[in-house]
């Protein structure tokens, strides 16, 4: 394992072009890789990979601590996003025909 360890400092947008024309690898969320469009010489080398998991979640903020939260509305949200039909719709997100975010809300939250 060799070569240098490199930060773009310029945020995920423009780091793959970068690494294209660095003819270098990159380490890039499912996201920015699907909606890069400039792939050049790019390639998935691996993904799957559990110890690169990135875990999204919804938690409501604390009405007793933040007074403009409106728990009920925020509520309404948390149930949806991890109910069925929330599901749903983050399973339907995608750019290209590919999946962007895999949902696995457990019934009742956890």
């Amino acid at each position: 394992m060799g070569g240098d360890l490199s930060e773009t400092g310029s945020g995920m947008g423009p780091a793959p072009n970068i690494a294209s024309a660095m003819d270098a690898h990159i380490l890039s969320d499912r996201g920015t890789w699907l909606a890069f469009r400039n792939r050049a010489n790019l390639k998935i080398l691996s993904e799957g990979d559990a110890r690169l998991f990135n875990q999204y979640g919804v938690m409501l903020a604390n009405p007793a601590r933040h007074a403009h939260v409106k728990r009920d509305l925020g509520m309404d949200f948390v149930n949806w996003i991890t109910g069925a039909d929330g599901q749903q719709a983050v399973a339907a997100y995608r750019i290209d025909g590919e999946p962007l975010f895999f949902p696995n809300a457990k019934p009742g939250g956890s």
